[in-house]
């Protein structure tokens, strides 16, 4: 099987290997717009793919074995595109080849050969004259457009994957609703075609757009199934609706030109959703507004930046809570009695691939958990309503656990230590003496660190200022060491008076 990436130039921008692949296949699978750039000389089988797309592709493929198979993909196939859906669809049929009674040899994987195309990153950025490596580059093909908020930082550029034509005038009310309509935004729609334009503004003056408009735009009469699946949707893998094409795999021939090596047609301000090629790409310079609360990339956010009824892991106690956590790429966390979601958040905000799932027993928490998360960038947190440990129940393997309240409830402490894989590490914070008792009980069984953080403000007394004192925090932190056998049930946990409140 070859994976042939494919520009807005068509059949005339492929080199010579990728032509070959094509001619030679004897069946051709891509979108009903890629499949329309192929010359009659790719004599093998049309075969346009279905929607949804994942679901499809190990019957597709199962259907055609045997073949000489090649597959259209916009752009780089292995950046946001087809390329990592089918490496995992084949390396799932490996695994499930090789499950078997008896011991043997795990058959290799088919053979995926990949033919990249120059993505619409690197012609977008030759275009503007951006660094590639110094370009943030966000999709929001198949994603909530609040992932984008996780990226914006004064002075930083961003390249927006978009979804459709609609996608710039929704980036241009998210920018405005949280601080950043002076950014300059440029959209380079249909990059490398014979179409190529530009259309350019601020956040704050680009006009704005019905929803009428915005599905239009997604869901054109015409639209063609979309051969682009997001890598890590909610659900995994999800396709984006059809008819979109996917701007971000698009992309021009080999030799990209500089932007003042070609004439590009900028549109003017007063663009409408019809004005919008679906095929396109948003350039951010961005621009805070002068009173926009600044937010950190690392944690420690403040706590004005959170939506709360008080229940909060304070600012200082956070930073701390999170350097002992220690998110890494990958991991996933569980955050157990989560009040407003600040330390799963902040979790997430850690680096993009992080994962994290938090438990809160007040549905009314609970809601304003999504609120804050979609708010600071991070939608994909999974809230999970209800009581721990029941509502643990289910929940993938976590790598790490911080316990922010309900320490006494029976058996929870013991639950999630259980859950932790060998090397796996647990926080846990309270300020009760009831639950302090129950951390040194589990410092003196299984070791780590116990620490109490006081933190004290500066606060005006009389015509001085003196030191106001807030409520110290006992903290727990461990590694579970290989071997550990699962927690006796006699354990404090399950006779101390539980709280009823999480203490933060």
């Amino acid at each position: 099987m070859t994976v042939v990436g494919i520009g807005a130039d068509g059949w005339d921008g492929l080199p010579g290997a990728s032509r070959e692949a094509l001619r030679t296949a004897e069946t051709l699978i891509g979108g009903a717009r890629q499949l329309a750039l192929l010359p009659a000389e790719c004599a093998g089988e049309r075969v346009a793919w279905p929607s949804p797309l994942r679901p499809a592709v190990p019957g597709l493929l199962a259907a055609h074995a045997g073949r000489r198979i090649a597959v259209l993909a916009s752009g780089d196939p292995m950046f946001y595109g087809i390329g990592r859906t089918l490496t995992e669809v084949l390396e799932e049929a490996v695994t499930v080849m090789s499950d078997g009674p008896a011991p043997h040899t795990a058959p290799s994987a088919p053979r995926l050969r990949v033919l990249p195309h120059p993505s619409s990153v690197s012609y977008a950025c030759a275009r503007l004259g951006w660094p590639v490596e110094e370009t943030e580059v966000v999709t929001l093909v198949g994603r909530p457009a609040e992932n984008l908020l996780a990226a914006l930082y004064d002075g930083r550029r961003v390249l927006v994957l978009s979804a459709g034509a609609g996608t710039p005038a929704e980036v241009a009310t998210l920018l405005r609703a949280h601080g950043y309509g002076p950014t300059r935004m440029r959209v380079l729609q249909q990059l490398g075609g014979d179409r190529e334009r530009t259309a350019e503004g601020t956040a704050a003056e680009w006009p704005p757009e019905t929803r009428d408009a915005i599905t239009a735009a997604h869901h054109p009469a015409d639209a063609d199934p979309l051969n682009v699946t997001p890598a890590d949707a909610d659900p995994p893998n999800v396709t984006p609706a059809a008819g979109i094409v996917p701007p971000n795999d698009v992309t021009p021939a080999a030799d990209i030109a500089p932007l003042d090596a070609i004439p590009i047609d900028t549109a003017p301000l007063n663009v409408t959703p019809a004005d919008i090629d679906p095929l396109n790409v948003i350039a951010l310079d961005c621009v805070r507004e002068p009173g926009t609360l600044r937010l950190s990339a690392v944690p420690g956010l403040p706590d004005a930046a959170y939506e709360h009824d008080g229940q909060l892991t304070k600012r200082h106690v956070r930073a701390a809570t999170l350097a002992a956590l220690a998110p890494a790429p990958g991991e996933l966390l569980w955050d157990i009695g989560g009040g407003s979601g600040s330390i799963a958040i902040e979790w997430l905000r850690a680096h993009r691939g992080c994962r994290a799932v938090t438990v809160e027993r007040d549905p009314v928490r609970a809601e304003r958990i999504g609120r804050n998360a979609r708010a600071l960038g991070v939608p994909a947190l999974r809230v999970v309503t209800g009581r721990a440990p029941a509502a643990l129940a289910g929940l993938p393997t976590p790598d790490a656990v911080f316990i922010g309240g309900g320490l006494t409830v029976p058996g929870l402490l013991a639950a999630c230590w259980d859950a932790l894989p060998a090397g796996g590490r647990i926080v846990a914070n309270t300020v009760t003496l009831e639950s302090e008792a129950l951390l040194a009980d589990w410092y003196r069984r299984y070791g780590g660190e116990l620490v109490r953080l006081a933190v004290a403000h500066a606060v005006p007394v009389g015509g001085f200022t003196g030191w106001r004192q807030a409520m110290p925090v006992t903290q727990w932190t461990a590694v579970k060491p290989p071997g550990t056998p699962r927690t006796p049930t006699s354990l404090p946990a399950n006779t101390l008076p539980h709280e009823s409140e999480d203490p933060r």
